[in-house]
């Protein structure tokens, strides 16, 4: 028996980087899923973000596990495309056991540069996109009796900012309120509520040309590459590492998904590799 047997997991950003690898560790342990993505771009996100094909990948590789998985086009954005697609995964599936809100968009700017859209666009994926997400959630796992468990991501930077993120932190912020809140409200139900907070994630969403010029900036262009930067960017960890990987992440949501986690509720989980104390 896997650690979420026979559970139906519902995960946004599923399309490739944190949430493919939340979809693949929760089905190697026995769980379906419904996938979200937007599948296309933000004209404010300084990198390329996932498309048809990947969230197709993902799909491939869930199916490879022999797991059944549902995948559809949303935008977290959008209240009616989340449920729409969240109801559709549903009546395929059977219901949801398990939520991670994982879809989130990453850029850079000085607050007071910021432009209005990218401020807009930040808010509206990051903190507006996870109550979307778990508010058209809510219905279905109550709907099935059991409880159940939802894993919102946040960050480091949820818990402390730094320079040219203030939007990403003011929505990761705003990430913990929506958390403990729902945990409130849930609890009765045994519906438990927690976020995850990772601090940099090889992953796309880091690993980009706009994050290597903001670390190093006084090197030439040519010598702003990932190898180069890696010192840099691990400067904060007390770990030696310069980021984690995916699955360092899915590993925390599968703990938090699965019942060994039964009594643990409204906590915020730093997989940081101890940035916040350093």
């Amino acid at each position: 028996m896997g650690r979420v047997e026979g559970k139906i997991a519902l995960i946004t950003g599923a399309a490739r980087g944190q949430g493919r690898s939340h979809a693949l560790r929760l089905a190697q342990e026995g769980a379906d899923i419904i996938a979200l993505d937007i599948c296309d771009q933000i004209d404010s996100v300084p990198y390329g973000m996932g498309t048809s094909d990947d969230l197709a990948e993902t799909v491939r590789q869930i199916e490879a596990l022999d797991r059944r998985i549902v995948a559809s086009q949303a935008d977290v954005r959008d209240y009616g495309s989340v449920k729409a697609a969240i109801d559709a995964g549903v009546a395929q599936l059977g219901g949801i056991d398990i939520v991670s809100a994982n879809a989130g968009i990453f850029s850079y700017a000085s607050l007071d540069e910021l432009p209005e859209q990218q401020w807009q666009d930040m808010i509206d994926v990051n903190l507006t996109g996870v109550w979307h997400t778990v508010k058209a959630a809510v219905p279905h796992l109550r709907a099935g009796g059991k409880g159940g468990s939802i894993i919102l991501t946040s960050s480091v930077a949820g818990i402390r900012s730094g320079q040219h993120i203030g939007h990403y932190a003011a929505a990761k912020h705003g990430v913990i309120g929506l958390m403990k809140t729902f945990a409130l409200e849930l609890g009765a139900e045994s519906i438990r509520v927690n976020s995850v907070h990772p601090t940099s994630v090889n992953t796309d969403m880091i690993m980009n040309q706009a994050t290597y010029d903001l670390f190093a900036p006084d090197l030439p262009p040519e010598e702003r590459t990932k190898e180069n930067v890696a010192p840099r960017m691990g400067a904060g960890n007390i770990l030696p590492t310069p980021w984690v990987e995916a699955v360092d992440i899915s590993n925390a949501v599968l703990f938090l998904a699965s019942d060994e986690s039964r009594f643990i509720t409204g906590v915020q989980l730093p997989i940081d590799a101890g940035a916040l104390i350093s």
